[in-house]
Formats: structure tokens, sequence, C-alpha cells
């Protein structure tokens, strides 16, 4: 499940240039003004018996066609953290390219984070993890997982993977999408391999190389063909 309490975003850096959300060739094309959505408090609403609208035992994935720590959800953020403090039977999963601006609006009874929330940090080449990881590591947070998507070239996680619950990869999807090297995958399942840390290949995207052989697969078959290929670590649990 997928909660969007706000819409509208804009690039953060070189992995969001064919943003399938907001990139030149998407329906969202253009709109680039924040501002909230009418499913903004739909955690917490409840039906008629005074029951919650959505029941527990539930991952809600936050943010996922926005960024949660964007600059103009600021003040926003704050209700969200007390929409997500109130609903410790559901399980929030938050992703970000700017995990810089992670403390900013923090709840003051954060602490060193909420047994319910998974923080994720996007990298796409290592010039991001570089930035991005160090600091996402300095932070408090309880749970963490990272996603390498879109995966633009090949990636040493290895100093960043301690701490790191999960690594999730996927290619560029789109249009004009830059190609994911299966070999890069295969690097970065390796390092997770080593560090003891679940891995899950979500998907090809739409230029995808194995075995020399560049190959161009269909949006409706990316997840698809990512799954059959088998290389996925897990812990026994559910893979986000």
């Amino acid at each position: 499940m997928n909660w969007e309490p706000w819409t509208g975003c804009y690039k953060a850096s070189d992995g969001c240039t064919n943003c399938y959300f907001y990139g030149p060739h998407a329906k969202r094309y253009g709109q680039n003004t924040i501002q909230k959505t009418d499913k903004f408090d739909w955690p917490i609403r409840k039906n008629t018996k005074g029951e919650y609208n959505i029941k527990g035992n539930k991952i809600l994935a936050t943010c996922f066609a926005t960024d949660f720590f964007l600059p103009e959800a600021d003040e926003w953020r704050k209700e969200v953290w007390a929409i997500i403090k109130e609903r410790t039977d559901i399980e929030f999963l938050i992703l970000t390219k700017r995990i810089d601006r992670f403390l900013v609006s923090l709840p003051a009874d954060w602490g060193t984070g909420y047994d319910n929330v998974n923080i994720g940090c996007t990298v796409e080449n290592q010039k991001s993890a570089d930035y991005r990881l160090p600091l996402f590591l300095s932070y408090p947070i309880k749970r963490r997982f990272i996603a390498c998507a879109p995966l633009l070239e090949e990636i040493d996680l290895t100093p960043y993977l301690h701490g790191v619950d999960h690594v999730t990869v996927g290619g560029e999807t789109g249009r004009e999408a830059r190609e994911c090297d299966y070999n890069w995958v295969l690097h970065i399942r390796e390092q997770c391999m080593k560090a003891n840390t679940t891995f899950w290949f979500k998907n090809t995207g739409s230029l995808f190389k194995r075995n020399g052989i560049v190959e161009k697969i269909n949006p409706f078959k990316q997840n698809s063909m990512a799954k059959e290929l088998g290389i996925d670590i897990s812990d026994g649990k559910r893979l986000f």
C-alpha cells in the first residue's frame, strides 16, 4: 500500500533525470508545486464504528511518489510524524534522495528512532553513495535500508553496509532510460552477502545488459524478470 500525504516533486540529483513520476515523459511532468493530498491523514481516519479504515499489520510505502524530506513539507512533516507515532501497528517505509534534511522537523521524542519506521536512502551512483550514506549512518535511525535505484553505474557499498538492514536494487524505467548492467547488480549482491544484509533485485529497468547484450524490457515485465533471476537474499522475513 502507498500513502502520499503530499504530491509534487523536482530534481534532486542525476537519478531524477528520467523520473517515472515527474520526468519529461511522465504523466506528472511539470507538477513541481508541492501540495497536500486528500489522503494526508489517511492512516488515522476511522469509520463510523470508530475503527481505523486501514487495518494494522500493514506495510505502508510513504511518499514514494514524492519526497518525504522536501523543504516545502517541513511543517506538514511534523503532523505526519504524529500520525506515524499513533499507528504503531503499521510499518512505514520512507524513501528519500534528500537524506541530508533528515533532522529537519524531527519529532522531539524520536530518540534513536521509532520502531515502526524504516528509513531508506536512495543512491544511483558512487558520488551519491559517498555523499548520502555517511550522513545516513550518522543519524539516529533504528531501521535502515538502501535503494540503489535507478542503478546507473557500479557502486561499492562496502563501507556503508554496517547497520543497514536491507538493500534494494532497480534499473531505470522509461523511453530514455539509461542501461542497467547485471554485473553491477551482482556486485552489490556479493557485497550484501559478505555483510549479511538482505538483498532484493526489484526490477531490471527498461534497458538491461546481461552477458554483453542490452535488451529492451517491457515495463510490465521488468519486475517479473528480476524475480525470475532468483538472486534475492532473504532472512525469512518479507522483503520490501
